[in-house]
């Protein structure tokens, strides 16, 4: 693949985050989503997105944005109206499109691949992708009562693949003790695992690693659900949640329900460098796989390689990955299998310590991966 600079390359310029806020309990739960959303969307604007906005820390006019794309998974259908009106308290023009898309917990993520295609394919010049989750509006638990699934249900029991169908309904939870019972992963590992996401988020918060990607809503400044005194001894008290008897996943080994949002501001990199804006990250490459519903968070797995190849780079060769920590079962099974340096993984810390706000997670990932990048001088990334 031809990997010389190209006018039409997706670039990033700017990305930014609210913190990560313990769902009910936590700094945002009062605050509805389009808040987070709308705090994102000016911050992402700006030179500096920690300090006010003003005519000298602007990166470009607002008006000069022309899609933003949002991932979210669990507010209602009238959410894009919300996120609408959200983008226009931002100070954004009307004359900005807006669209939402739901790839579940890669909802983020693949806003900002929908904004990045766009710009390579010429269709736009500059974008934002953006992801946001309020757990406290609305529980994730609640999502199936509210909105059950549309289906012929005699249909779908009685199909050829009907196992494989009836699959879909398993909660997240259960799919995670399949994988650990599936690859054969104890509590002790998993719990380990855990412990270590929440010693590197505290170690990053203390030594204000987070400060360059967050942006404060009110007066809520930073995340909230890190626990510096896990330990894997204190995780081992914990119960087993969906396998009461024989499981091995707890609330301590699985990401926590959080409030947040996030931002990632692109455009060609032939824009960038007429406006003389600099750029922080290229978007290279993009892969999306299907894997089995009952194992759902495999995922990295086979995308990882996927996305490595159509970029001819090797496993060994990326110097940062941001794999998503929805169980540490389903995360330290992806690791492992796909031989990753646990070093290079995380290095501040995941889900299971920051937190999974499901819609906002993958942009917030990519947030975090370029603040690291561009801190320690790295070159290539994975989210």
């Amino acid at each position: 693949a031809d990997t010389s600079p190209h006018p039409r390359d997706a670039v990033i310029v700017q990305a930014t985050r609210t913190p990560l806020c313990r769902a009910r309990k936590g700094g945002l739960a009062q605050h509805p989503p389009a808040t987070l959303l709308s705090t994102v969307l000016s911050g992402v604007l700006l030179k500096d997105p920690t300090q006010p906005a003003s005519d000298d820390n602007y990166l470009l006019s607002p008006s000069s944005i022309q899609d933003i794309c949002i991932g979210n998974v669990l507010s209602p259908p009238t959410s894009a109206v919300s996120f609408r009106m959200a983008a226009l308290s931002a100070n954004i023009p009307h004359t900005t499109s807006l669209s939402t898309t739901n790839r579940q917990c890669s909802s983020g993520l693949q806003a900002v691949a929908n904004i990045a295609h766009a710009i390579r394919c010429g269709s736009i010049n500059i974008g934002i992708g953006a992801g946001v989750e309020s757990m406290s509006a609305n529980p994730m638990h609640e999502l199936y009562e509210k909105f059950p699934p549309e289906v012929d249900w005699d249909t779908m029991q009685n199909c050829e693949n009907s196992q494989e169908v009836m699959d879909c309904l398993i909660p997240m939870g259960v799919t995670s003790e399949n994988v650990a019972k599936k690859y054969q992963l104890d509590r002790v590992t998993l719990d380990t695992f855990a412990a270590k996401s929440h010693e590197k988020a505290a170690k990053a918060r203390s030594l204000g690693k987070f400060k360059s990607e967050i942006i404060p809503v009110g007066n809520v400044t930073e995340d909230d659900g890190i626990r510096p005194s896990t330990t894997v001894d204190k995780l081992a008290r914990l119960r087993p949640v969906f396998d009461k008897n024989n499981g091995t996943t707890t609330a301590g080994n699985s990401s926590q329900l959080t409030d947040g949002a996030a931002a990632i501001l692109l455009m060609s990199r032939e824009e960038a460098n007429k406006r003389n804006i600099p750029i922080l990250a290229v978007w290279k490459s993009f892969a999306v796989e299907g894997v089995p519903p009952k194992i759902m968070g495999v995922g990295p797995v086979y995308a990882i390689p996927s996305a490595l190849q159509k970029a001819c780079i090797g496993v060994d060769d990326v110097d940062v990955y941001e794999i998503n920590e929805a169980f540490a079962s389903q995360a330290y099974y992806s690791i492992e299998t796909l031989k990753l340096d646990h070093a290079k993984v995380n290095p501040n810390g995941g889900g299971i310590a920051l937190g999974h706000p499901l819609g906002c997670t993958g942009a917030r990932m990519i947030v975090t991966l370029v603040n690291e990048m561009r801190r320690e001088r790295k070159r290539l990334g994975v989210v």
